[in-house]
C-alpha cells in the first residue's frame, strides 16, 4: 500500500496510472484537479469514482493535506450526480482496509440509480 500523501504520483498506484492515461478508464468528468470514471465493479446502476489528480492515500490524508482539493472532490461528486440525473445518491469515502479501501489513493464513490439501504454492509 502506498502511504505517500505529498500529492506526487506513485508508480504503484492504479489511480495515478489512470490520471496519467497509462490505464484506460471510462471517464465521466474531468476538471483541472479531479477525474471521475465508472467503477469497474459497480454496486449500483450508477457507480462513479471521483478522485483527486494528486495522490493522497485516503480521504483523511487528503483532508489534512489539502482542504481545497478535498472540497473540489466533494463538489465533483455532486456534479457527477447531477450529470447522471440521480435524484438521490450516496457519496462514500472508504478510509482504511477495515472500511473496504482497496486502492490507496483517495476516492469518493457516487452510488445511485436504485434504492440504497441503511446501514450499508
Amino acid at each position: 500500500m502506498s502511504g505517500d500523501t505529498t500529492g506526487q504520483p506513485q508508480d504503484d498506484c492504479l489511480f495515478c496510472k489512470i490520471v496519467a492515461g497509462e490505464i484506460p478508464a471510462t471517464l465521466v468528468r474531468e476538471t483541472e484537479t479531479t477525474v471521475a470514471f465508472r467503477d469497474i465493479n459497480p454496486q449500483a446502476p450508477t457507480h462513479v469514482l471521483v478522485i483527486p489528480k494528486a495522490h493522497h492515500k485516503d480521504a483523511a490524508a487528503l483532508a489534512a493535506a489539502d482542504p481545497a482539493l478535498t472540497a473540489d472532490v466533494l463538489r465533483e461528486t455532486a456534479a457527477v450526480a447531477e450529470q447522471e440525473q440521480l435524484e438521490s445518491y450516496r457519496t462514500v469515502f472508504n478510509t482504511g482496509a477495515g472500511a473496504g479501501q482497496t486502492v490507496w489513493h483517495a476516492h469518493a464513490h457516487v452510488i445511485g440509480g436504485r434504492g440504497l439501504q441503511w446501514p450499508p454492509g
